[in-house]
């Protein structure tokens, strides 16, 4: 479980770097509602705009979500686990006034920064 870094992937650093390159300036790992333990990957406060980059496996992308066939039973409890945390923090956000952008970590980081761009502008 070690190689299964909590922050700074890959995925998730090819999408600051493009919404860097963008001109766009953004907190990393912040806490946007107080006494939620959630952290988004990206945020922007003024804005109130948070950012999940999801992995496919663990947040059971439905284009390339497993589920190890070992120990079936515990990781389909674990993973539809993470799924309902996931819906409950994005209901959690969106309730303080947040807008919530999920990315999965085989998007391309461009396609992802346009979609977190449109949020932005939406909310200005």
């Amino acid at each position: 479980m070690r190689a299964n870094r909590p922050r700074d992937t890959g995925p998730e650093l090819g999408v600051r770097r493009e919404l860097h390159r963008r001109g766009l300036r953004y907190r990393v790992h912040g806490r946007p509602v107080p006494g939620l333990r959630c952290r988004p990957d990206v945020i922007f406060t003024r804005a109130r705009v948070a950012v999940f980059v999801d992995g496919c496996f663990w947040h059971v992308c439905p284009e390339h979500g497993t589920t190890p066939s070992a120990n079936g039973d515990w990781w389909r409890r674990k993973l539809t686990g993470n799924v309902e945390r996931d819906r409950r923090n994005d209901n959690t956000l969106v309730a303080a006034g947040w807008t919530v952008v999920r990315i999965w970590e085989h998007e391309d980081p461009v396609d992802a920064a346009d979609r977190v761009a449109n949020a932005l502008a939406a909310r200005r």
